[in-house]
């Protein structure tokens, strides 16, 4: 490990319980306008958790002690009670597609984090994943404390134990698969100044508008690597920060939807290392059928959206 990586997780690595709650509300007192915070929950079909989510943030953090100030959750085209469940939780519900309808929206988790710029007013937005169970409070006001506390800092990921499997038989610290297999070699190798980070692909992540707003998202789910590259590269590694918030419990995937994010993953890193050509778009992954194996391509996730900055319609509302 670099040295400057070394020194980074001694000054930029934190515990939850390193800022309390009371610290955080004194922070926010001395500078409200700048400490305004945004929860963002991006939902598909998540009616089983997002209620319990939503529930949590709002008692927790919006009633028992004023530290949140909105909390949106951006429906993808849920088919569920997605939708219904968040709204009688207590969150303010938009749908993607309502979201600058100008440019028709893609599938993918990165196009609905990029649109939810567009729809909130925190000068700090929180990610938070809808699928989460066991849901905490320290999920979000762990990442958003350094940047209430800590003008330099400017992008904090979530950082917990990722058990795989339920109960006690389940294996800890194993989940996180494609962490392991795929993102964390190719930051290593890449960008080994952030080979400090325990969870570079997490979805619980907070980050100042600022700069959310000067970089791309990719579409799909490679938008985590994408946004923690591009962040490094803006702000440089001393304004980025991680804190242990203890134990991410959810829904696991399948091996294939892991395979077609794994490869998303690498063409999201493959685009910033070379602009120039690129490989393949798509992944073909096989099904056993009757007469044996069976192909399935399937289209890797290749667009771009540009900064938020750039958008007409975003330029306009923040000048209003």
């Amino acid at each position: 490990m670099l040295e400057e990586v070394e020194r980074w997780l001694t000054r930029r690595s934190w515990s939850v319980a390193d800022r309390p709650l009371d610290r955080l509300l004194a922070a926010r007192a001395k500078d409200p306008r700048r400490g305004s915070v945004s929860v963002v929950l991006p939902a598909l079909n998540e009616e089983a958790t997002v209620g319990e989510i939503v529930a949590t943030i709002r008692r927790e953090l919006m009633e028992k002690v004023a530290l949140v100030d909105e909390l949106v959750v951006i429906d993808s085209g849920s088919t569920d009670a997605t939708a219904k469940v968040a709204r009688e939780a207590g969150a303010r519900v938009v749908h993607r597609d309502d979201i600058l309808p100008r440019i028709p929206a893609l599938p993918g988790k990165g196009e609905v984090l990029w649109r939810s710029l567009l729809v909130t007013h925190g000068d700090i937005i929180c990610f938070i994943d809808a699928d989460l169970r066991d849901f905490s409070a320290d999920f979000v006001s762990g990442v958003v404390g350094p940047l209430l506390t800590d003008p330099e800092v400017g992008f904090v990921k979530a950082m917990y134990d990722r058990p795989f499997g339920d109960g006690p038989g389940g294996a800890a610290g194993q989940g996180g698969r494609v962490t392991e297999l795929v993102a964390r070699p190719l930051l290593n190798l890449h960008w080994p100044r952030l080979a400090g980070f325990v969870q570079p692909l997490g979805g619980e992540y907070a980050a100042r508008r600022s700069l959310l707003e000067q970089l791309p998202f990719p579409v799909g789910y490679g938008v985590e690597l994408g946004l923690l590259v591009d962040a490094l590269h803006t702000v440089g590694l001393d304004a980025l920060a991680q804190v242990d918030v203890g134990v991410r419990k959810h829904r696991h995937q399948d091996g294939q939807a892991l395979g077609r994010m794994a490869a998303a993953i690498y063409r999201t890193a493959q685009l910033r290392l070379s602009r120039g050509h690129l490989v393949r778009p798509s992944l073909t992954q096989f099904e056993r059928g009757e007469d044996g194996f069976v192909p399935r391509t399937h289209a890797v996730d290749t667009e771009e959206r540009p900064p938020m900055r750039e958008i007409e319609e975003y330029t306009s509302r923040r000048a209003a």
